[in-house]
């Protein structure tokens, strides 16, 4: 099961990244298969533990059956209370690999694919409030061309949206293909199936409220992560990319870096290396792989001095 639900893209890369202690306690804040969680477990001796999370039902269905390790089904925006409600205050090292599984891209009746006619679903979890079917027959065509330039930094948002109100106004839009149908006279035609994918990234981002996770998530690796614990973030595009860099950067997701009342800057992680890319050997074998990215970080000591 595991191993077709979803290939661990750059695996050694990320477990190497977070020079891990037999004896440490270590999160992967992105379950999905388990691959990722069973190499940290590979590397850690019976007193270590791995927490994981993910709040997609289906993960249920990879369990690691170890006493070493605890399966959170929540998100990880709420890494450091559900932490904290487990009995664990601080780890060692942090995995993150943002983004959708294979796992859900190949599954069609979730509606994430281009591929596949399925519901316009694209929810992570059942817990979330909305779909894209949703979005796509509710929002304003202003707000849903807002959300193709700011999710998918398509030129073209307006008559993209502008041609999904034309569509819904003779019936409600409920499936990937009608989706597709709707908007396929407003496409430039060599980019087609590159604007296909970024409308669906974009509505995928929103039904998940994705980028506000992570938001979240970052500012908590300042209490989560001990003095010396590493993190290694892995992305897919380039606003999930943003924030991790501006967060290394300047330990804010906005970028901008705090200072104390001498001038001297508040940071709390260090840059491990340069960014890692997959191979093209990986890329050969898993095309996901292409588009990733991966930055790592080691925690610091805070000289923030108050004024």
């Amino acid at each position: 099961m595991t191993q077709t639900y979803h290939s661990p893209v750059l695996l050694n890369e990320c477990v190497e990244a977070l020079s891990i202690r037999a004896s440490g306690t270590y999160v992967d804040l992105t379950f999905g298969g388990g691959g990722h969680s069973r190499a940290i477990l590979e590397k850690l001796g019976v007193s270590g533990r791995l927490f994981a999370f993910d709040h997609d039902a289906d993960a249920q269905r990879n369990l690691i059956n170890d006493s070493r390790f605890t399966l959170i089904a929540s998100n990880f925006k709420h890494l450091k209370a559900q932490l904290r409600f487990h009995g664990c205050d601080t780890v060692n090292g942090v995995l993150a690999d943002f983004g959708v599984s294979s796992h859900q891209f190949d599954t069609a009746d979730r509606g994430f694919s281009t591929r596949f006619d399925a519901l316009l679903d694209m929810r992570m979890s059942a817990q979330m409030p909305i779909s894209a079917a949703d979005i796509v027959n509710t929002y304003s065509v202003d707000a849903l061309a807002l959300l193709f330039r700011k999710y998918a930094d398509l030129k073209n948002a307006y008559s993209i949206a502008k041609a999904i109100e034309v569509r819904r106004s003779v019936g409600p839009i409920t499936t990937t293909f009608e989706l597709l149908e709707a908007i396929e006279a407003v496409l430039y035609v060599p980019k087609r199936n590159q604007q296909n994918a970024q409308v669906f990234q974009a509505l995928r981002i929103e039904v998940n409220n994705e980028l506000e996770a992570i938001e979240q998530m970052l500012p908590q690796l300042i209490d989560v992560v001990e003095e010396g614990g590493r993190i290694a973030l892995m992305s897919y595009h380039s606003l999930e990319d943003r924030l991790v860099k501006n967060f290394i950067r300047a330990s804010r997701v906005d970028g901008a870096i705090e200072k104390d009342f001498y001038g001297n800057p508040r940071l709390f992680f260090k840059k491990v290396g340069r960014p890692m890319e997959a191979s093209d050997n990986e890329i050969g074998v898993n095309p996901r792989s292409r588009s990733a990215v991966l930055r790592v970080a080691e925690r610091i000591e805070n000289t923030f001095k108050e004024s």
